[in-house]
C-alpha cells in the first residue's frame, strides 16, 4: 500500500534562493507540484530563524502595490534587536503561478540580517534556512486524500477574501537543499582594540564639539 501511495504522489519540489549581497538580501522559493493545483492557492509557510527577518512595514508597502502577497506572524518585531535578542518568526508567503509551467509557483519576499554576538576565530555567523512547508487551500478543487492532509493554518486563502478555507500540507518531504546566509562577524580578540579606538574617538569630537562651543558660543 506504501508504494502505491508514494506512485500515486509525485515529488513536490522546493528551491529556496538568498538573491543580492550583505545584510540585505531577497529570498526566492521555487515550488514544482506533484500534481495539478488549477484554481487552489498555494503558499510556502517558513519559520525564520532569529538570525533572519521579515520587515513588516516594507512588506505592507510591497502589497500595497501587489509586488507580494505574505503573512508574519507575529506581526509586530523589533527591528533594531540583535540576533542573541530575537525570536523566530513564522512567514506565510502566497507564491504565483509561472505561465510557462503550470505546475510550478514561485515567490520572492525581502528578508534582513540581523548582528550577532563577536564570534572567536571566525568572521562570519551562519543562518540557516530550512525547507519551507508547501501549503495548498483549494475551495473548489479535490486534492488527492493520499498525497494531502490537512494543516493548521488560520489564514484566508487570498488577502480578497475573509473567509475560513481549509489549508493542506503535502505528506512526502520535498526534495530541497538548506540555504546559508553568512553574516559578517566581529572577532571577540579585537574587542580591547575596539573599545579603546571607541573611547579616543568620542573623547575627540567631545573635544572638538565643546572647543567649538567655547570659541563660538554665546554664554
Amino acid at each position: 500500500v506504501t508504494l502505491d501511495v508514494q506512485a500515486a504522489c509525485r515529488d513536490t519540489t522546493v528551491t529556496q534562493e538568498l538573491l543580492k549581497e550583505g545584510f540585505h538580501r531577497d529570498l526566492l522559493v521555487k515550488v514544482e507540484l506533484g500534481e495539478d493545483a488549477g484554481g487552489c492557492a498555494v503558499a510556502a509557510q517558513m519559520r525564520l530563524p532569529p538570525g533572519i527577518y521579515v520587515d513588516p512595514y516594507e512588506l505592507a508597502t510591497l502589497q500595497q502595490h501587489n509586488l507580494t502577497k505574505a503573512v508574519l506572524f507575529p506581526d509586530v518585531i523589533d527591528l533594531e534587536a540583535p540576533e542573541y535578542m530575537a525570536r523566530d518568526l513564522l512567514l506565510l508567503l502566497f507564491l504565483q503561478q509561472d505561465v510557462r509551467c503550470p505546475r510550478c509557483f514561485r515567490a520572492t519576499v525581502p528578508v534582513h540580517a540581523r548582528y550577532h554576538r563577536p564570534a572567536e576565530g571566525t568572521e562570519e555567523a551562519l543562518v540557516v534556512l530550512e525547507s519551507p512547508e508547501v501549503l495548498l487551500c483549494c475551495c473548489h478543487s479535490h486534492l488527492s486524500a493520499e498525497c494531502w492532509e490537512p494543516a493548521e493554518v488560520d489564514t484566508p486563502c487570498s488577502s480578497d477574501t475573509t473567509s475560513p478555507c481549509q489549508w493542506h500540507s503535502i505528506k512526502h518531504k520535498p526534495a530541497y537543499e538548506e540555504s546559508v546566509l553568512r553574516v559578517p562577524v566581529g572577532l571577540r580578540e579585537h574587542s580591547s582594540l575596539v573599545c579603546a579606538l571607541t573611547l579616543l574617538t568620542t573623547g575627540l569630537c567631545s573635544g572638538l564639539i565643546l572647543a567649538a562651543a567655547c570659541k563660538y558660543g554665546h554664554f
